[in-house]
């Protein structure tokens, strides 16, 4: 039996999805003798920089943090071999680590992947699975290797995706799930009963870092489809049409049965929802944004705009 605060470790994450596992971390007793974040960036209107997430936690609790533009780096690995980590914990870090850091800690390095691998792996699991109209994801701790996402299996936590639950929401759920699986994955690895389970590559897919432009609605899709591009991009890139020559945001939505029409042709528009007709079935909008605008129920934004029933939106 291994005794956590023997175990020298370093943690390397920057967003707030970090937050959870560190701290687990912390309260576990484990030795953090260093935190790997990446560096400070412009943040917010006044573009001041800012520090990420995880370093803020680090120096709450008086945790040296290492910020090297590339880890690739000879100093930045000079820097970490220093440390002489027996383990190394990556949640969420930004950057890929390559063999000379995989090599080093006894123990491996350990990432917390937001997905159920080897389902989607990759930068945005958690958008894709939304978008791809799952049921069911969740999180995997693995042992890492040279390749993106493909190391041994260690533990794993599912959860159900609701059919209305955008990314962000999801998101936030497995930050707390993947602190517990790595919390299990500790005590395995201080017990001895981690057993670490190849992946099958061949049921492995890929999600690639969304970008503004998988936001454009194809109205041609059925309604399901669009309600789940439409959660899978919330709150960033977010899904968006063309409306009167400007870009209209779509918020909130409901997959409906409805009348045929010419898809991106609006049915109806009232305080319930702006309907619109989709390849199959009937998407009602119950939030909108016009650029530069705030994101406004439906019945706030109408009373706004023009828009109504018998306008086309879409290219």
């Amino acid at each position: 039996m291994i005794d956590p605060s023997t175990i020298r470790t370093v943690f390397m994450g920057t967003p707030e999805f970090a937050l959870p596992t560190f701290q687990g971390l912390i309260e576990a007793g484990v030795n953090l003798c260093g935190v790997f974040t990446q560096p400070d960036r412009p943040r917010g209107r006044g573009k001041q920089l800012a520090p990420p997430p995880v370093k803020e936690l680090a120096l709450k609790h008086n945790i040296p943090v290492f910020q090297p533009e590339k880890l690739r780096d000879p100093l930045a690995v000079e820097q970490l071999q220093k440390l002489q980590p027996d383990l190394i914990v990556v949640v969420a870090y930004g950057q890929i680590l390559p063999k000379s850091v995989l090599d080093i800690p006894r123990y491996g390095c350990i990432n917390v992947h937001a997905s159920l691998l080897p389902r989607y792996r990759g930068a945005a699991p958690i958008n894709k699975a939304v978008v791809d109209g799952e049921q069911v994801t969740g999180v995997t701790t693995m042992l890492m290797d040279v390749g993106l996402d493909t190391g041994d299996m260690l533990i794993k936590r599912a959860t159900e995706i609701g059919d209305e639950e955008t990314a962000g929401h999801l998101h936030d759920r497995l930050s707390l799930l993947g602190r517990e699986a790595m919390e299990e994955t500790l005590r395995r690895l201080c017990d001895g009963t981690l057993r670490p389970e190849p992946q099958e590559d061949a049921l492995s897919s890929y999600a690639p870092m969304m970008k503004k432009e998988d936001g454009r609605i194809n109205w041609h899709c059925s309604a399901t489809v669009i309600h789940n591009l439409v959660r899978g991009l919330s709150p960033w890139p977010g899904a968006f049409t063309l409306w009167d020559g400007q870009m209209l945001k779509i918020g909130q939505t409901l997959a409906e049965e409805g009348m045929a029409a010419e898809p991106g042709t609006v049915l109806s528009a009232d305080a319930e929802g702006v309907c619109i007709a989709c390849g199959q079935g009937v998407l009602r909008v119950r939030e909108l944004q016009l650029a530069g605008k705030k994101k406004l129920p439906a019945g706030e934004f109408l009373r706004g705009t023009s828009l109504s029933a018998g306008a086309h939106l879409g290219d």
